[in-house]
């Protein structure tokens, strides 16, 4: 999965008063592209030395370390018009083969988006300020603190005998199919969830659910928690006609186009193809 980018290291303890070095990492977001340094189909990312215009005064916030470097979100316009320098729209990490670039990219995607939404606070309207000794933006005026949000979302590999139930989302180009997933709602357990979204979604009841791993998904700020569950196939599918174009079953061998192994859900369906699932 994308995360799992061992030998490389990603540790994302924050570092409090921490200023830019001349070999820190930069990260530097125009919407939903990402400035890199380029050459060919590799990519680097660019440091502070590669930017004149970068310096203490500089509008920059500490996110994270990869392989023990600090790497810095720089809010300020840069010059972006060196020949090796390209912004690259962030679906490039479903790609590129350089998995710890990706990785760090999609994080820092979701912190500045976190960052931008919370520039204000939600409950007096007062300018935020970031908390000194830890990842939180906190209230001057009314002392509310607010840190990053991570959403809770289920996803199901659902198993009869030797088939698969898989679904085609309503968003997804082409013909690509994947697992059944939802958000947790208020008051609501994560298995309690699952048995909502299976329903809403196909109109199958499922039955002895199982926990197999989670995964951290960046570009929509959620947690995966995956789980493996039963069902019957003889019950009718019933799609939602709004999430879910189209949803049917299949057997080891024969899998529609389906997502990729970067996300647990590729994993699970991968899983399942070689029997171990």
């Amino acid at each position: 999965m994308i995360h799992e980018i061992f030998p490389h290291r990603f540790n994302n303890l924050y570092l409090a008063n921490k200023n830019i070095g001349e070999n820190d990492f930069i990260l530097h977001y125009n919407g939903d592209s990402l400035l890199l340094k380029t050459s060919g189909d590799e990519f680097d990312i660019p440091q502070r030395r590669d930017f004149l215009e970068i310096s203490d005064k500089s509008d920059n916030t500490f996110l994270f370390t990869l392989n023990d470097v600090p790497c810095f979100l720089i809010w300020d316009n840069l010059m972006a018009d060196n020949p090796h320098f390209a912004y690259k729209e962030i679906s490039f990490f479903r790609t590129t083969r350089q998995q710890e670039i990706a990785w760090v990219s999609i994080v820092g995607f979701h912190l500045m988006n976190w960052y931008s939404q919370n520039k204000f606070c939600g409950k007096c309207g007062t300018k935020t300020q970031h908390k000194p000794d830890e990842r939180a933006i906190v209230c001057p005026n009314c002392k509310t603190t607010v840190y990053p949000k991570i959403s809770p979302a289920v996803i199901v590999v659902i198993v009869c005998n030797n088939k698969i139930l898989l679904a085609r989302n309503s968003n997804f180009s082409g013909s690509w199919y994947s697992l059944i997933a939802g958000y947790a709602d208020v008051g609501e357990s994560l298995e309690e969830t699952l048995v909502r979204e299976v329903k809403e979604e196909v109109g199958l009841d499922i039955k002895n659910i199982r926990y197999y791993k989670s995964q951290p998904w960046p570009p929509s700020g959620s947690m995966m928690i995956g789980f493996v569950a039963e069902a019957d196939e003889n019950q009718p599918i019933s799609i939602d006609d709004k999430e879910i174009a189209d949803a049917a079953w299949f057997t080891r061998g024969n899998l529609p186009q389906h997502s990729l192994n970067l996300s647990i859900a590729g994993e699970m369906i991968e899983k399942f193809e070689r029997g171990e699932l």
